[in-house]
This record gives C-alpha cells, structure tokens and sequence, in this order.
C-alpha cells in the first residue's frame, strides 16, 4: 500500500498546484495526502466486493492514479519542466541550498524542518494510537465489536503515510520512499516477532542505511539517494541470510 500510496498522490499535487500555482505551497502536501486517502478508500472498495484480492486491487488502483496525474501535466502543464532523475532519485546534496530564511536568518535546510515536523507527526500517532493500532492490526473484528473504529483509525494511519511521502519525495525522491518504508521493517520483522521491538528495530535499520549509504555514495561518487536504497537492501540480505543459516535463526 505504500508503494501505490508513493505513485497515486501524483494527481492530488497536480490538482493543488492548478489551484494555488505554487510549488512550495504546504497545499501541496495536504492534496497529495487526499489522493493518498482516496487510493486507499477505492483499494478497499474492490476488496469488499470480493471479486479481486487485494493485490490485484492495489494494481488496479494506483497506475488510474497515477497515470491521471501524468495525462494532467502532459495536457495542462507542458511548460513545466520536470527531471525524472530528481523524481526518482532526488538529490540530497542540493537540499542545503533550499533553506528556511526569516528576517534575514537562516534557520537550516527547508527538507530537514519539514521531514522533523513529519517524524514527530508520525511518532505522536503511534504514540497515541498505539493500542488500537496494535488491536485493529491483530484482531480487527474483535476490536470493531468492543467499539472501536478500525476504519477511522486506518485511515489516519494513510493520511500520514501520504504525507509522510509526499514530504520525503522533494529531497530523496520515488525510490528511497519506497525502500525506507518497506525493506526496514521486513528487515526488522526477520529479528523479531514482537510488535513493539520490530518498530524500534525497523527505525534504527533505516537510520543505519542512510548513513551508511551517504558514506558509501560519497566514497564511490554515486547517487546518494541510489546508495541508501542499497544498503537498505544489503542490510535485508544480512539479516536473511543469518536467519536462515544460525542454528536457531534470529528471533
């Protein structure tokens, strides 16, 4: 789902920036993050209807949205130049350069002010929601008959991710997105089968690829973003093999 989400909040920012014709505009995050919502919301109206899995439905849903998003900019934003290497990659090395400047003062880069904002975002959700997130993950009916609201709750949970790739798409581009929200917590799910050390492990694996993939693209002078991707898969590969080759695996 995260991986669809990444795709089909492209209509969402077109969408906002015909409104306000502004790049930098927060708007932008808040349309991407409704897009995200309605991907999940049209996923799971087609696996209500029984007839599709949910990985069929999941193919269905995010190439419609995402092909509208770029049938929009081809048809009413031709003037626009987009590079696909920064859509894909993106590129940290620039992201000092786009700074917060108040009164004369420059507060540090915009990309690092906006993703600390996410991530306390993120950390005050689960925080909060921990124990119905945990429920409605384990045993959705049970938490729906003692009166919870499993929908409201995993709709949050969308609205959030959406922003969060929204907001991570401008310095580290498609692809570091969809490796950093995907290969750590299956690397964490290797080492543990408790909830709560996989969300630590999972959040330190990513740290881990990401300056260990700095450092690795800047001794070999690739792609930074390319690079974190890397290691987050070479760390999956560790974690694999020892699991698969320790008497007793990991967990």
């Amino acid at each position: 789902m995260s991986d669809a989400i990444s795709h089909a909040i492209l209509p969402g920012i077109v969408l906002m920036f015909f409104l306000v014709h502004q790049l930098d505009s927060p708007l932008l995050i808040f349309g991407a993050a409704l897009a995200g919502v309605a991907t999940v919301v049209c996923t799971e109206m087609i696996i209500y209807t029984r007839c599709l899995r949910k990985d069929a439905a999941i193919g269905i849903v995010f190439p419609l949205f995402f092909s509208v998003g770029v049938i929009l900019i081809s048809q009413f934003a031709r003037n626009v130049h987009l590079d696909i290497d920064m859509v894909l990659l993106g590129e940290l090395a620039f992201a000092p350069f786009n700074s917060v400047i108040i009164d004369g003062i420059n507060y540090g880069p915009m990309a690092l002010w906006l993703m600390g904002v996410i991530v306390l975002l993120n950390l005050s959700f689960v925080f909060l929601f921990y124990k119905e997130l945990k429920l409605i993950t384990f045993d959705y009916e049970f938490a729906r008959v003692i009166g919870y609201r499993p929908l409201a709750v995993y709709y949050g949970l969308m609205f959030i991710a959406s922003i969060t790739t929204v907001g991570a798409f401008d310095a580290v581009g498609a692809i570091v997105v969809v490796a950093l929200m995907i290969v750590p917590a299956a690397t964490a799910r290797l080492i543990s089968d408790r909830l709560l050390p996989v969300l630590v492990i999972s959040g330190l694996t990513g740290v881990v690829a990401a300056l260990s993939g700095y450092a690795f693209a800047q001794w070999a002078d690739v792609s930074i973003a390319g690079a974190i991707a890397l290691m987050s898969g070479v760390l999956f590969a560790i974690a694999f093999l020892l699991d698969r080759t320790l008497p007793y695996g990991l967990k």
